[in-house]
């Protein structure tokens, strides 16, 4: 058998045969291809003759070593400079990459060591005792290095070291770090290694990849000869459970590997994975490389390609963003991705930015590297690990399987592969008998699926059982996220549903999102199925109980598997996928009247989000509008359900108290809309249950006084805000009277739990610009402001309440509200100008520059009956309120109040204003002049945010 090329060089633990040692200065031989000629990389024979040159001119040891550390940068720069260029003409290019920085680390530490041996401490006649060897060790060992990994050396001597040895070591380091070389570094006998390496796992694991590289070479031999029968011959369970515990903690700490911004070298699914298998196949099998895995049967050789494909392109996209950043970057930020995407030739296409195809094929080999982690674990289990104790065995009760299945180490395996084929369907009853065991599924049995997915066509998607099974996958076994993970690794999921395969792992470019498109559809069902099961009844009350009363289950579950099944294409993603939905649905076994609804839920399922977040839900409009598009209360409960489970499964802190205020505000005042009619809407109504309310709350006031405060507010600011507020508002406007200072200003900061934000109220004699003041006064303390109202009163005063969060997105602490308190006193009587103060804070961070956020403004005049709706969608910046705002008062335009809702490095500001006649902004002219100066505002603050 052919066997493919190897994944991982094989470390040169022995010194070349007959050799008693390898001279200072020589090269080892690269165990590949290097990505260019490797005189160029590093030219051995011209660096030593320098270095003699240089040592032969002078008997000062200092001058001498200052010379090598010359010529050696050169040597480095030059070496360096040709391997990026080559990698700039050959992206993808990895393992020639990383043979070539190992050659030229291996041509800086032996001539160092030439250096030492040879002019600064020569030793003609040497004892025993006084050798050394200079070993590689770790992933230097491994000869897998980026452009900026770690020199981790081992300098093995005979017995305790010399003096002679101490000084040839400390000359040898001085001159590697002189020309910046990070260098770790240890100093040993062969028995120190042996009982460290029984010692500490991270040190037997970096002595398993030793490499010689230069000096004695018997000393070598014997250290690799020991550690193969002394440190290696035992102790595999110990070290298999080690390597898996590390595994373990690095995906508790990095995340999982859907995750937006990976970190490919420890993150799930990235190089440190791989690495793992290779130490374990090492340890157990004792192989040079991976691709000696194949005959051993541990993988077939296809996997085997996989794994190389995986390997290779991971380690490319770890050294380009090494070169990117010139330092030993692993975390593959925003910023980061659109630069490796564009040095790997990912160029935008229709509907998708290159940065997007990109994450998405990093995403799909992140799932590679998984599945074939999951195959040789297991196949390491079987094999290798011990048996479980008689005992256990024999008390423990195993599920029982249905006929066709077998267990084998606690999983689901098949027991006749021909048989199981002999029926398409199986490849979906295989995930239907794991969800009813609770079991998890054999790679044996997974390796079978996906070799055998072209019998997933037309015939078995429109198979009756086939429809029962996928549909039961959903509906009946109460944990539907796990069979969809596992199916749509295995690539089940998108032969399936064919519709499916372009989302499979693929990236949302911004910071909202916190996963690939695919793990945000099953996440959003995941949420469903916790609400089933009452895991969410306090959190999520309204979803609960509509879920409690009874709804269409099946309708609820394809549309949340459907709702973005169009994202990534040039058209609106919820208009084509209502399209797509009319089409799977059907397939699925669902009736006309539950495709219809299906489809109308993927076509409005961000309608409810919008219109919670972009609109003032205390505006009689905004509910008419929403409760005339979802027509019925049926139609109401099922997108109020979806909308739920879609904003909690974009990421895990993207739900929070403001957005579930809002979300049942709109569901209960659309509701009653629905049920008792459109006429309970109108502002009289609200106006006059909202003053008795606080007559109610106000039992003590002369009736004058409290007369006095329910005539003077025009009947907007009765349904905008609640009875907490109109009570504030009441006080405050009560105590500036009896102050009787018309420069006094109120303020009130309360932190509203309720709806994770800090509700600031603020009463003073009105005067144009206030609102940007406050606005900008909120900008400098750090707040983002979320809601924004302002009222002026019959009487000369100006009303507003703002609803700010920290950077965090909560309330603010309570011992911060004084500051707060202070600098917007200050900014509010000009103590403190807003727009100075702004320049050195509204900053853009690197990572957020990497998105394409376009501005658009739209003016809307149907979604109001008093206010025009000027809607600014663009990138947010802490800023950004208070530039639009000012630019408005300088165009006399009022502002009645603004809604915020932010996405991450987007912001949709949504203001709700008058011209100075108090009229719509009607006039198209008027609209075109306002807009113009809204960009000005923006592209200026933007410039000022970038500098």
């Amino acid at each position: 058998m052919t066997l493919p090329r190897q994944a991982s060089p094989a470390p040169d633990s022995d010194p070349a045969p007959g050799a008693a040692s390898r001279q200072a200065g020589a090269l080892p031989a690269p165990s590949g291809p290097l990505i260019c000629d490797e005189n160029v990389i590093f030219d051995a024979v011209s660096v030593r003759v320098q270095i003699d040159a240089a040592a032969s001119a002078t008997t000062d040891p200092a001058k001498m070593r200052a010379e090598t550390v010359r010529i050696l940068r050169t040597a480095q720069e030059e070496g360096r400079a040709a391997i990026a260029a080559a990698f700039e003409e050959q992206p993808f290019a990895a393992r020639p990459l990383t043979r070539s920085y190992t050659y030229l680390t291996d041509g800086l530490v032996t001539s160092a060591l030439h250096l030492a041996t040879a002019h600064l401490h020569p030793l003609p006649n040497p004892t025993t005792a006084e050798q050394i060897a200079v070993i590689a060790v770790g992933g230097y060992g491994r000869g897998e290095m980026a452009p900026f990994s770690d020199v981790d050396l081992l300098f093995l001597t005979p017995s305790k070291i010399t003096a002679w040895a101490e000084s040839v070591i400390e000359s040898m380091l001085y001159t590697l770090w002189d020309i910046k070389l990070k260098v770790g570094h240890a100093s040993r006998t062969i028995r120190d290694c042996i009982r460290l390496g029984h010692e500490d796992f991270t040190i037997r694991t970096a002595l398993l990849e030793h490499r010689f590289l230069a000096g004695h070479g018997p000393l070598a031999k014997e250290l690799n000869t020991r550690l193969k029968s002394e440190l290696f011959s035992d102790g595999a369970r110990a070290f298999i459970e080690a390597k898996l515990s590390e595994r373990e903690a690095r995906h508790r700490k990095q995340g999982e590997r859907y995750v937006v911004e990976p970190n490919v070298k420890e993150g799930k699914g990235g190089l440190r994975d791989l690495q793992s298998l290779y130490w374990i196949a090492k340890y157990i099998h004792g192989v040079q490389n991976t691709a000696e895995l194949v005959p051993l049967g541990v993988f077939h050789p296809d996997e085997f390609d996989r794994f190389v494909e995986a390997e290779d392109f991971l380690w490319a996209v770890r050294s380009h963003m090494h070169l990117i950043t010139g330092r030993p970057t692993e975390q593959l930020t925003f910023d980061l991705q659109v630069e490796v995407a564009e040095r790997m030739g990912y160029r935008d296409r229709a509907g998708r930015r290159g940065v997007e195809v990109f994450m998405q094929r990093y995403f799909r080999e992140a799932t590679a590297v998984g599945d074939l982690t999951r195959i040789f674990l297991t196949k390491l289990e079987a094999v290798h690990l011990k048996n479980e104790p008689l005992l256990e065995r024999i008390f423990r009760r195993r599920p029982r399987v249905r006929a066709g299945y077998q267990v084998i180490n606690n999983r689901l395996a098949v027991s006749d592969p021909e048989a199981f084929l002999a029926d398409k369907v199986n490849l979906l009853r295989l995930f239907e008998e794991g969800l009813r065991t609770g079991m998890l599924i054999h790679p044996d049995a997974m390796r079978l699926v996906t070799a055998n997915l072209h019998l997933i066509d037309d015939e078995m998607r429109a198979d009756k059982e086939a429809r029962r099974i996928f549909l039961d996958l959903l509906l009946k076994h109460g944990n539907p996220e796990r069979a969809l993970r596992r199916m749509n690794e295995l690539g089940v999921l998108a032969a399936f549903l064919p519709e499916f395969e372009p989302i499979v792992a693929m990236m949302q470019f911004n910071m909202y999102h916190s996963y690939t498109v695919d793990e945000h559809i099953i996440q959003c069902i995941a949420q469903l199925a916790k609400i089933e099961r009452n895991e969410l009844t306090e959190s999520l009350p309204i979803a609960s109980n509509i879920l409690e009363q009874g709804v269409n289950r099946r309708v609820l579950y394809v549309a949340l598997l459907l709702h973005d099944i169009a994202k990534g294409r040039p058209e609106d993603h919820s208009i084509l996928g209502a399209k797509i939905a009319r089409d799977v649905a059907p397939r699925l076994g669902l009736s006309k009247s539950e495709t219809e609804t299906v489809s109308w839920l993927v076509r409005y399922h961000l309608l409810m989000s919008d219109m919670a977040q972009k609109r003032d839900i205390a505006d009689p409009r905004t509910v008419r509008d929403f409760a005339k598009a979802v027509k019925t209360v049926k139609q109401l409960d099922l997108l109020t359900v979806v909308t739920v489970c879609d904003i909690r499964g974009v990421g895990p802190n993207v739900w929070n108290n403001w957005k579930a205020a809002l979300i049942r505000a709109l569901y209960r005042q659309t509701r009653r809309a629905l049920e008792t009619g459109m006429e309970d809407l109108t502002r009289e109504n609200r106006g006059a249950e909202a003053k008795k309310a606080l007559r109610d709350a106000l039992p003590d006031w002369p009736k004058s006084v409290l007369k006095t405060e329910t005539a003077r507010h025009y009947p907007p600011y009765w349904q905008g805000l609640h009875l907490t507020a109109h009570v504030d508002f009441a006080e405050m406007l009560r105590e500036l009277e009896q102050k009787g200072d018309p420069s006094e200003i109120l303020i009130r900061l309360h932190p509203d739990e309720d709806r994770d934000a800090t509700r600031a109220c603020f009463v003073m004699v009105d005067h144009p610009g206030i609102f940007a003041r406050i606005a900008g006064a909120q900008a400098l303390v750090g707040a983002n402001v979320v809601d924004a109202r302002s009222y002026t009163t019959k009487d000369g005063y100006v009303t507003d309440a703002f609803w700010i969060q920290d950077s965090d997105g909560h309330p603010f602490e309570a011992d911060r509200l004084p500051r707060l308190t202070q600098m917007i006193r200050k900014t509010l009587r000009g103590e403190v100008m807003a727009g100075e103060a702004l320049k050195s804070r509204d900053r853009i961070r690197k990572r957020e520059k990497a998105f394409n956020v376009p501005t658009h403004i739209t003016f809307d005049n149907d979604g109001s009956e008093i206010y025009t709706i000027i809607e600014v969608d663009t990138r947010d910046r802490p800023g950004l309120l208070y530039d639009l705002a000012r630019a408005m008062a300088a165009a006399n335009v009022y502002i009645a109040n603004a809604v915020i809702a932010t996405y991450g490095e987007q912001v949709v500001d949504s203001f709700y204003v008058k011209d100075m006649f108090g009229l719509k902004y009607h006039s198209k002219a008027k609209q075109k002049s306002l807009e113009a100066k809204l960009r000005k505002a923006i592209t200026e603050g933007a410039e000022r945010a970038e500098t």
